[in-house]
């Protein structure tokens, strides 16, 4: 287990609640590249991810973060990177871009190490003990995370039982049509739609409220959060300020 994986989760989703806030505020494209290493860093030192699971985690923010350069430098007015040219582009709309693509790497690669060191049971029981979020909502919450996470084997269950059932090709693999696909996808929404009525039917047997309850197996807020709270929060002023200073 990984040191940020024994952090309390209220704390660390606190930590990234403010530090994404705080990058809205931030324009200054050192500022925000120095932030984004330093959380490749916590995430392959503090979340203990590998390189590969780290890089492939940052391909869906990575193909965002073109996007928003490649549209803002030629979208923004302002005075042309390279004169006659056939599509203008922009000084201005280029720095905005990569900083505005910057500030969504730094989110992702934060948002990447909390997912991946935070089990939705241990969130769910922190912030029922320490947000005070009502049992009833969180709960409702982790069924849900749990049948999301069921679906692809659910699908994967579909799609095997059509390709029992379909005609096989000249190269002996089943053909499935687009026909097919909407069918399974059928399936599995009425699957997932009785399966919420069930859970919903047997949360409310239970007796889930707003009133007290005990929890099984707690999760602390210990010495070890200070210290998290303390290193990111100092870290992030550090690197603005020093931003600012430069």
């Amino acid at each position: 287990m990984s040191w940020l994986e024994r952090a309390n989760p209220t704390v660390k989703m606190a930590l990234l609640l403010v530090v994404s806030l705080a990058t809205l505020f931030l324009l200054d494209v050192r500022v925000l590249l120095t932030l984004y290493l330093l959380g490749l860093v916590a995430a392959y030192g503090a979340a203990r991810l590998d390189v590969r699971t780290l890089a492939l985690a940052q391909v869906p923010f990575l193909l965002f973060a073109v996007g928003l350069v490649m549209v803002n430098a030629v979208s923004r007015p302002g005075e042309p990177l390279v004169e006659g040219s056939a599509v203008r582009v922009t000084v201005e709309g280029l720095v905005m871009g990569v900083a505005l693509a910057l500030r969504g790497m730094v989110i992702g690669v934060l948002t990447v190490a909390f997912l991946a060191t935070t089990p939705p049971r241990d969130l769910m029981a922190s912030l029922a003990q320490h947000a005070r979020l009502s049992p009833r909502y969180a709960y409702s919450m982790l069924a849900g995370h749990r049948m999301l996470v069921a679906m692809p084997r659910r699908w994967a269950t579909i799609r095997a039982a059509q390709a029992v059932r379909a005609p096989l090709g000249r190269d002996g693999r089943p053909r499935l049509g687009v026909r097919d696909f909407g069918r399974a996808a059928f399936t599995l929404l009425v699957g997932s739609v009785r399966a919420s009525e069930r859970i919903a039917l047997a949360m409310e047997s239970r007796g889930l409220s707003a009133g007290p309850r005990t929890v099984w197996r707690p999760v602390p807020v210990g010495r070890r959060d200070a210290v998290l709270a303390v290193v990111v929060l100092g870290t992030a002023v550090a690197v603005v300020v020093g931003g600012r200073l430069v």
